[in-house]
């Protein structure tokens, strides 16, 4: 192959199709230059131009977080009740209003009020965005579109950290200022992106909808978000472990860590599309959820070399083990979008991938002290079991899948996955692919 056709290939796996395809990458972009903004400069706003202490942050940032992990179910089948899109623009709307007040925010009562609507807000609204892509369209474009998404997420990241940076540069209370009300700009931008998208046919609900933490009640479905879930810790390894691994048991310098988080960025945007096809059936989702699972456990082994090498040797070490996490971050990420989009049914999406994304939740609340515990303080021997749980996972995955799929979901007749007809995407197909 040559350069030429190797830089079409690249382009090609970064720039999506002309169509809803693109117009989603794009709305994803746009939002995450806010979202990239504020997660890199919001602790330090949080402390220069509000004025709180570091233990009030974190006070206020976990009280959402649980909000945010009871919230997730409920507020999920909003979407079901009044349509993704509906739930997606009002929920923009909303984020805008609140950032627009963080600048006003008199203490500590103020900031959890504003971070508490903000965590109500984005877990009903990650629901709705997601719900709208399954929804849109075809089952075999599926996983391909939210790859295509979250790799213009990372680019809308990264400009976010730039214009962060700028602003930290600055370091004054009315540039901290400036930075919430564009990021609320932002998001009103993103609302009108989303209000141009195509408008979705109703899809048809049953006769007798079941209550909103019904799902929670579809035990084999459960065990898949909750399998599926527990694979996304490789953020916490990513992001909290590693680093921490990187500074107390090896000698390579610091500057590591912030380029093992470059190469995490540029390798999503440029290989997430390439390797999310394959996965847009239940069984193949499954698959490539162990596959990722097992370069997990795969990192956990390697990483602790680190600890015993020296100089460039432990670098290069560090880079094998980054870029094995990363293959594993890019193809459980195609997995989680393959079950999402297959076994939940069409009529009730909100309340199913709500419950999905309940996984992830559990996760966030013990990952990261959990495999810190393991990995970091035991001196290196409790990567051990860490790589055996996340075997654990893999193999357990694949059934379980399989159990969902013969297992009729709540509500529904006939059978589990696959088995649920996409009247949206049958009578608005056409429409869809005209989208610029």
């Amino acid at each position: 192959m040559g350069a030429r056709d190797t830089i079409r290939t690249v382009v090609r796996n970064v720039v999506p199709p002309a169509g809803l395809t693109r117009a989603l990458a794009v709305q994803a972009m746009v939002y995450a230059v806010g979202s990239g903004l504020f997660h890199a400069g919001s602790a330090v706003f949080f402390t220069r131009a509000l004025g709180l202490s570091a233990a009030q942050v974190g006070l206020g940032l976990s009280v959402a977080a649980g909000v945010s992990l009871l919230g997730t179910v409920p507020l999920g089948g909003l979407t079901d009740r009044y349509g993704p899109q509906r739930v997606w623009i009002v929920g923009l709307v909303l984020d805008a209003a609140l950032f627009a007040t963080y600048p006003f925010v008199g203490g500590f009562a103020g900031f959890l009020a504003v971070v508490v609507a903000l965590a109500a807000v984005d877990a009903s609204t990650g629901v709705a965005r997601q719900v709208y892509s399954i929804n849109a369209l075809a089952p075999a474009e599926r996983v391909t579109a939210m790859a295509y998404q979250r790799s213009s997420l990372n680019v809308g990241f990264g400009l976010g950290a730039v214009i962060s940076g700028l602003v930290l540069a600055v370091d004054t209370i009315e540039a901290y200022r400036g930075m919430v009300w564009f990021i609320s700009t932002v998001y009103l931008v993103t609302a009108l992106f989303v209000r141009r998208l195509p408008r979705l046919p109703q899809v048809t609900r049953p006769a007798e909808p079941m209550s909103r933490l019904a799902v929670l009640r579809d035990r084999p479905f459960m065990a898949v978000s909750l399998l599926s879930g527990l694979l996304t810790a490789h953020q916490a390894l990513y992001l909290t472990v590693m680093p921490l691994w990187i500074l107390t048991h090896t000698d390579a310098p610091k500057t590591v860590i912030a380029a093992l988080v470059l190469l995490n960025t540029v390798l999503i945007v440029l290989l997430q599309v390439r390797v999310s096809r394959g996965a847009d059936t239940a069984a193949d989702a499954a698959r490539a959820s162990r596959r990722g699972a097992l370069l997990i456990a795969s990192f956990c082994l390697v990483l602790p070399i680190s600890g015993i090498t020296r100089g460039w040797l432990t670098i290069v070490v560090l880079v094998a083990a980054a870029t094995v996490l990363i293959l594993a971050e890019l193809i459980e990420s195609a997995g989680t979008w393959g079950l999402t989009a297959t076994l939940p049914p069409a009529g009730q999406r909100g309340a199913y991938v709500g419950a999905f994304r309940l996984g992830e939740q559990v996760q966030y609340l013990i990952a990261p002290a959990g495999l810190t515990a393991l990995g970091v303080t035991t001196g290196g021997w409790g990567w051990l079991p860490t790589a055996a749980i996340f075997v654990l996972v893999g193999v357990a995955i694949v059934p379980a899948v399989a159990w969902a799929g013969r297992t009729p979901r709540l509500g529904c007749r006939g059978r589990g996955a696959g088995h649920d007809s996409d009247p949206i995407v049958r009578t608005n197909l056409s429409t869809l692919r005209s989208i610029t």
